[in-house]
């Protein structure tokens, strides 16, 4: 899992190619320094990552080959121990994660027209509830 690139290929086809490639170097610049829990198979490989500050979910990223069997909703709930009332946000478009966080029992509390690097692709601010 390269720095959750197949996982945000496998999500976030709305996005442009060059847009995906500038992600990949702010999330690879970004790893390293950040407060994150990490899913490992028993061969210890990664298979997903979740970036946590306070109470906000800053990133949710799982590898395709796993998607479905759980992954993600083991890192959220072990987020909701920490953080009862977890914030994040998501992209509009990304529908498939829009209704993970739904069936987690994410709402919807806000949204806004663009990204946080104010590309043109809505978020969706979402608490747990």
């Amino acid at each position: 899992m390269r720095s959750g690139v197949g996982p945000v290929d496998a999500t976030h086809d709305f996005l442009s190619k060059e847009y995906r490639a500038e992600l990949e170097d702010l999330v690879s610049a970004f790893l390293p320094e950040a407060p994150l829990w990490v899913a490992v198979t028993e061969k210890d490989e990664p298979v997903a990552f979740m970036l946590l500050t306070g109470e906000h979910m800053d990133a949710l990223f799982v590898d395709p080959t796993v998607r479905g069997c759980g992954v993600g909703k083991l890192l959220i709930e072990h987020a909701l121990t920490l953080a009862p009332k977890l914030t994040t946000n998501v992209n509009e478009q990304n529908e498939q994660a829009v209704g993970f966080y739904k069936k987690m029992g994410f709402k919807v509390t806000g949204r806004s027209e663009t990204d946080d690097l104010g590309k043109p692709y809505p978020l969706l601010n979402l608490v747990h509830e």
